[in-house]
């Protein structure tokens, strides 16, 4: 079972970094931004958490959570929060359930080998926990003011 469009998403748990666990059923009420990195502490995706971190604020004014996902283990997550200044959780998905319920794992090339990684993906859901935009295959430049204008829309109503 995967996420779709104007659809409810499946509820999970997971664990996340600040000794939290999220729910998403919990955040109800709230927007929530959920956004899928390959992983913690490399380049694009130091940039597009920076770029989320810098944005949190104007996310607060729409109602809306923010929540960062890669399957690094949470000393990873920690470690990448810490140094990054993140003022948002990141859920460490090693077994990969989040991941999958989003459908983001892709067969990835790397220096001509093939792997299977996170697709860089991102996921508005709406207060009342349907499914309201996806991107996938982002390119970080521009990306977050553009989930940000989406989140301030949907907000508005």
């Amino acid at each position: 079972m995967s996420v779709s469009l104007g659809n409810p998403v499946p509820d999970f748990t997971a664990t996340a970094t600040s000794d939290t666990t999220v729910t998403l059923s919990e955040l109800k009420g709230k927007q929530v931004v959920i956004y899928f990195y390959p992983k913690a502490s490399t380049p694009g995706c130091t940039t597009e958490g920076g770029d989320f971190r810098d944005h949190k604020d104007a996310f607060d004014d729409a109602n809306t959570v923010i929540l960062g996902v890669s399957r690094d283990g949470i000393r990873a997550q920690e470690n990448f929060k810490a140094k990054q200044d993140f003022n948002f959780e990141l859920i460490s998905d090693k077994d990969e359930a989040v991941c999958k319920l989003f459908d983001v794992i892709k067969l990835k090339k790397l220096y001509g080998k093939e792997h299977l990684g996170i697709e860089r993906s991102t996921f508005l859901i709406d207060s009342e926990g349907k499914l309201a935009r996806e991107w996938r295959g982002v390119k970080v430049k521009g990306h977050v003011e553009e989930v940000l204008d989406a989140a301030q829309a949907l907000n508005a109503g």
